[in-house]
């Protein structure tokens, strides 16, 4: 079972290691693809990630602490970037 923010070693493969949750205590990083087929592998693969993903939510609600963000990370505002390519 995954826990969020537990520790800065854990990953969480599904499918293999075609997507991946690599926890620490202060970020879970998502990297990947998934392909979540309508097949019992997919709805696998689909309650994995949920799983994963309700307890990382579950983890954020419950710290009466959480700060706007992390200490030490850089503003990322959204925006539009040019097209470099036209």
């Amino acid at each position: 079972m995954f826990n969020a923010y537990a520790n800065d070693d854990d990953v969480l493969n599904i499918q293999g290691d075609a997507f991946t949750l690599a926890n620490g205590t202060t970020r879970v990083t998502l990297s990947g693809t998934l392909e979540l087929t309508r097949d019992k592998r997919g709805l696998a693969a689909a309650l994995a990630l949920k799983a994963a993903l309700d307890d990382v939510v579950q983890k954020l609600q419950a710290d009466a602490h959480l700060p706007a963000k992390i200490a030490g990370e850089p503003d990322q505002k959204p925006g539009v970037v040019d097209n470099p390519f036209r």
